[in-house]
């Protein structure tokens, strides 16, 4: 058994990135916890054995959207359990609020982010969108803690 198959919750960073009341997120369509369609989540990755999660946010940043970040504070530890097509997913989710380091990028609308063969757009999406449940948000409780203004 490889540790990618074992049974054991997954280290995972992810970087809340705001402009304004606009949060950075990468889009996706297809299957989730809550049914399929197009859902959000934060830029950010797993942390690899031996990395600090803020260097693993950091690299993460650099290969997702080819631009640097620092890491402001630390928000929250979201411990993510979810069931998609009937397999459990078990994920420790830390989230640190983080900065573009040049300044130019919080005027651009779109981040186009290639892992492998697959290409997937970052863009700013209102807050409030994820709040009111317009838009559906991962992991699960990180729009409660947007909305109470942790981040």
């Amino acid at each position: 058994m490889t540790k990618e198959d074992a049974n054991y919750p997954k280290a995972k960073v992810f970087g809340i990135l705001q402009s304004g009341h606009r949060l950075l997120v990468v889009e996706f369509n297809g299957e989730h916890s809550r049914g399929r369609g197009i859902y959000y989540r934060p830029i950010g990755g797993s942390i690899e054995f031996g990395e600090k999660s803020i260097d693993a946010l950091i690299r993460e940043f650099k290969e997702e959207v080819k631009e640097a970040v620092e890491i402001e504070c630390f928000i929250a530890c979201i411990e993510n359990i979810f069931m998609i097509n009937e397999q459990l997913g078990h994920e420790m989710i830390l989230v640190y609020k983080v900065g573009f380091v040049n300044k130019k990028n919080y005027k651009r609308e779109l981040f186009y982010l290639q892992e492998n063969e697959k290409v997937s757009v970052a863009k700013w999406i209102d807050i409030m969108d994820f709040v009111k449940g317009e838009k559906v948000l991962f992991p699960d409780g990180l729009a409660d803690k947007l909305e109470r203004g942790i981040s």
